[in-house]
């Protein structure tokens, strides 16, 4: 990121909190137009065409539907990640000059807020088109606004600006592009450990998961697909893997002739319901909610730090 003219630190010094922002945001953007910023649409693209490829059921099962749910998340925060992990660190020894010019680190945290969440919608608009190009069936009916592509895209795109603001936190906090891209294998990792799909959590665990985004992500995903409305085919699977035994085909072959097997199967789908998949607006409001507020929680943790940047030694 290239530091402003002697003329643009003038204005700075001289601008309002609130003029200093839109200052600010002018320069992030002929940042991004001048240093190929755009290069963060392909590869969203590049990774939600991976990840469509090999999804299955997603919206069509439960089974399917969490596990899509976890690889949306997954991209979102992917995204959101790369999008600001080095934004602030890779320019400490330019913002401590402007700050000292009469920048207001609030002012320019807000204009990084407000660049980021740029990025996280047209990454999100990428997401939702690329995801219907490669023939996931997108449900009709949403909780909140009556269209399910509404809501998915205001979840994706809350998902991607959480994980966004995280990084942009961690950004504000170490003091060097190494330690920042250190610490995000780390924040990848507890995304998906703790995101309650790829592990079975218990106790202090299942605590932890509710303080990451994964978790929320792949709760407000599978709100807004309706995963309570889906059929489950967990229990079929594992019957008809039992057909192979001779003695037990028998009792298969009777199962599907009778009423039972239609029961089996309501009575797997009632067991993997869960409420805090509720397809209602409420319900989304609030899981919507959560991802606004941890957003707004680590944008404030990380412009805390960064007012401490006169401290730094170099």
């Amino acid at each position: 990121m290239p530091s402003f003219s002697e003329e643009n630190i003038d204005n700075t010094r001289h601008a309002e909190r609130w003029d200093q922002i839109w200052i600010y945001l002018g320069k992030l953007f002929r940042i991004f137009s001048n240093e190929k910023g755009w290069k963060v649409f392909p590869m969203a693209a590049i990774v939600s065409l991976i990840v469509a490829l090999v999804i299955e059921n997603v919206f069509v099962n439960m089974e399917g539907t969490q596990v899509g749910a976890l690889a949306f998340a997954c991209v979102c925060i992917w995204n959101g990640f790369f999008n600001s992990i080095q934004a602030v660190c890779k320019e400490r020894p330019i913002i401590k000059r402007e700050h000292r010019a009469g920048m207001h680190i609030s002012s320019y945290m807000i204009a990084q807020m407000l660049y980021q969440a740029v990025l996280c919608l047209g990454q999100t608009i990428i997401q939702l088109i690329i995801y219907h190009l490669c023939g996931i069936p997108y449900p009709k009916a949403g909780p909140v606004s009556g269209s399910f592509l509404i809501d998915f895209g205001v979840t994706l795109f809350l998902i991607t600006y959480a994980a966004d603001m995280l990084a942009l936190m961690v950004s504000c906090i170490v003091k060097s592009t190494t330690t920042a891209m250190t610490v995000v294998p780390f924040l990848l990792i507890i995304q998906l450990i703790f995101s309650g799909v790829a592990f079975n959590l218990k106790g202090v665990a299942d605590k932890i998961a509710y303080l990451t985004i994964s978790r929320w992500g792949i709760r407000t995903i599978c709100t807004v697909g309706n995963h309570n409305g889906l059929p489950s085919i967990s229990l079929y699977a594992a019957v008809n893997k039992l057909t192979t035994i001779p003695e037990f085909r028998l009792i298969y072959d009777y199962l599907v002739k009778t009423e039972l097997w239609t029961k089996i199967g309501e009575t797997s789908t009632q067991n993997m319901m869960n409420p805090e998949y509720a397809f209602t607006a409420s319900n989304t409001w609030f899981e919507w909610g959560v991802l606004i507020g941890m957003s707004l929680l680590t944008a404030i943790i990380g412009t805390i730090f960064l007012e401490f940047i006169d401290r730094d030694r170099r």
